[in-house]
């Protein structure tokens, strides 16, 4: 009989086997990585494109470009391309992110030769219909102003803004930035971005020798580099701690979020201070949930993440909390950051923590597909494979000592930027 009291016993992780990734360049430039595992017969195809040539003066430009792509080719309508695309049971989509620009088709293999095509036409020949523009202009504003009746929102809108300022990363959207759009805006973008040399390719799934030659096929010496690219180049740098408040006077919750710039994955002391926040707040069982949710019941649920741009990094802890308890919330989340920074973790919570993270990194390589999200992780941060393995080590041996020295480098409560939005 199974002792449902007692729990039961646990092992350290020793030891995380990556499937790595295999690279191949074609003629064009075009980089292509594989993630070969499995016996589905299902691929997934990332074409992802550095976000380029970024103006202040056209901020949607790159984040329009992409959600339009499937929006009509000069043989295609959306339409069209939305049920060739179901006709095959496949999947596409556009995603939009800070740093890239990502086209990923999710295709039976056997369907692969009629699906890549479709593809290659949005890649190469969008053109970006007047009247889908109008629509997403529409659609995008409506959003919007539902979205700024939100506190979160707003608030995660702020945090970035007084963070990154006016760049890719911290632009304060407003509606009138919609009417700034135009066709042909989005066209010269487009010429510019979208270019084999501008591109990565990723295959997980079930790779083999076939994938590759339709790969070349339409992504080879038939797509053309045309113009020269301007890569976007960004420096930041902490400023002086401050508090922004935004009052709703009628709000019923408090949207907190606060944190300060901080490092990327590409600096030594990354893997350190990812232990170092899961403890304070990057899991369930952390000191913050378990203070401000558990023991206060200030809130459903609070967390903070160290964040890694090409760039730069952040760090960010997010609440929303009762609007009577804000000031409250606050005091606490203050406390909890001097304690990591005066009291050593118990060897009790710390031996808790490492194994949780490496339980939950070796959980998350279920597939293929999960083994190519590392290496994307990686390569786009301009590292290798050994960072996994300084990861896990530095996960299985770090110290309390050195989590002390961590908080007190990185963790200065009165640096941090503080938005609030709704009642303090």
């Amino acid at each position: 009989m199974i002792n449902r009291v007692q729990a039961p016993a646990f092992r350290q992780v020793e030891n995380i086997e990556l499937i790595r990734a295999e690279e191949q360049v074609l003629s064009n430039g075009l980089k292509i990585f594989s993630v070969s595992g499995g016996e589905q017969d299902l691929v997934r195809i990332e074409f992802i494109f550095e976000n380029i040539a970024y103006d202040s003066a056209k901020p949607l430009q790159t984040f329009a470009a992409n959600t339009m792509l499937n929006d009509g080719t000069s043989e295609l309508s959306s339409t069209e391309i939305a049920d060739k695309v179901d006709y095959y049971g496949a999947f596409l989509q556009t995603e939009y992110s800070n740093d890239q620009s990502t086209v990923t088709l999710y295709t039976l293999n056997k369907h692969l030769a009629n699906t890549l095509p479709i593809v290659k036409a949005i890649v190469s020949d969008s053109v970006f219909p007047q009247v889908e523009l109008d629509t997403l202009i529409r659609n995008q504003k409506q959003k919007l102003s539902v979205n700024l009746e939100k506190n979160d929102f707003v608030s995660r809108k702020t945090f970035s803004n007084v963070l990154f300022g006016d760049t890719l990363y911290g632009y304060d959207i407003a509606a009138a930035d919609y009417d700034k759009l135009d066709r042909e805006q989005l066209v010269s973008y487009f010429r510019q971005a979208y270019q084999p040399k501008n591109c990565t390719v990723m295959i997980s799934g079930k790779v083999n020798d076939d994938i590759f030659t339709l790969i070349d096929k339409y992504f080879g010496s038939d797509w053309s580099n045309i113009l020269d690219a301007d890569q976007n180049k960004f420096q930041f740098s902490a400023s002086a701690g401050a508090e922004h408040y935004i009052e709703k006077a009628d709000a019923l919750q408090s949207a907190i979020r606060i944190g300060q710039i901080a490092i990327n994955r590409s600096h030594p002391d990354f893997p350190g201070l990812q232990v170092l926040n899961t403890i304070l707040g990057g899991y369930f069982g952390s000191r913050l949930m378990a203070n401000i949710r558990e023991d206060k019941g200030y809130t459903y649920g609070i967390g903070s993440a160290l964040v890694s741009l090409k760039s730069t990094g952040y760090f960010f802890i997010a609440s929303e909390v009762g609007a009577d308890v804000c000031s409250a919330a606050m005091s606490e989340i203050e406390k909890e950051i001097k304690i990591l920074k005066e009291e050593p973790a118990s060897e009790e919570e710390l031996s808790l923590v490492k194994n949780y993270m490496l339980g939950s990194m070796l959980g998350s390589l279920e597939n293929a597909l999960s083994h190519a999200d590392k290496f994307r992780n990686i390569y786009f941060s301009g590292l290798g494979y050994d960072y996994y393995s300084r990861y896990i080590e530095t996960v299985k041996s770090i110290s309390p000592e050195h989590l002390l020295q961590l908080a007190n480098q990185y963790l200065d409560f009165s640096d941090f930027q503080r938005v609030i939005v709704g009642k303090k």
